[in-house]
């Protein structure tokens, strides 16, 4: 009769999103081999992490999915044509703020901090699909922004780039506000505040 194999002791699905709010908190670069181990599962030996995930890069790159398909989501609403392009901005902003503030996982957006979770050339392509995510949402606010010029609501002078900027920026920037324990009510009030470069670009 074969010997059967050692089961393992953590559940896998699990572990990846323990490691994925241990990635999301520290940075790839900044988190170790040894801080994975010890937060994904008891004595997991350093043969085990590799016969389950392959690399300590590999298993970013599945938690860098599972955030996508996740928390990421809330801007997801900048793609709905079905609802006005303002009302698609400010979803977006309230939804995103809200999320970075809940207890429960770390604060801030996973996207928005992997500008700093691998800044040596070095390790660029590990976080290439946040770049692209960020990219991404960029181009859902631009699209608003010129959905906005077509339907008249926008003078049809409205700079595209700065009013996406304005909003881009200001999205990336709440990450930072999380970090430091600014309060979504606060995030919530300047979020109307920075809509107000909307309503100054409208025709009427």
């Amino acid at each position: 009769m074969a010997a059967m194999g050692r089961p393992r002791t953590f559940d896998r699905d699990k572990a990846i999103e323990q490691a994925m709010h241990i990635f999301w908190q520290n940075g790839y670069e900044s988190t170790s081999l040894g801080q994975l181990k010890a937060g994904i599962g008891k004595g997991i030996s350093a043969p085990s992490f590799y016969a389950a995930f392959g690399s300590k890069e590999a298993l970013f790159q599945e938690c860098v999915q599972l955030y996508l398909d996740t928390y990421a989501q809330a801007t997801a609403v900048l793609w709905n044509s079905s609802l006005p392009p303002r009302d698609a901005i400010e979803q977006a902003l309230r939804s995103s703020a809200k999320m970075q503030c809940e207890e429960g996982h770390p604060r801030g957006c996973m996207v928005a901090l992997g500008v700093m979770s691998a800044p040596s050339k070095a390790h660029a392509s590990v976080t290439a699909a946040l770049t692209r995510s960020r990219t991404h949402t960029r181009s859902g606010f631009s699209e608003c922004v010129q959905r906005g010029i077509n339907s008249g609501e926008l003078h049809p002078t409205t700079n595209v780039k700065a009013l996406t900027t304005v909003f881009d920026s200001f999205l990336l920037g709440l990450s930072t506000l999380a970090r430091d324990g600014v309060d979504y009510a606060v995030m919530d009030q300047s979020i109307s505040q920075i809509l107000l470069a909307w309503d100054a670009a409208k025709t009427s």
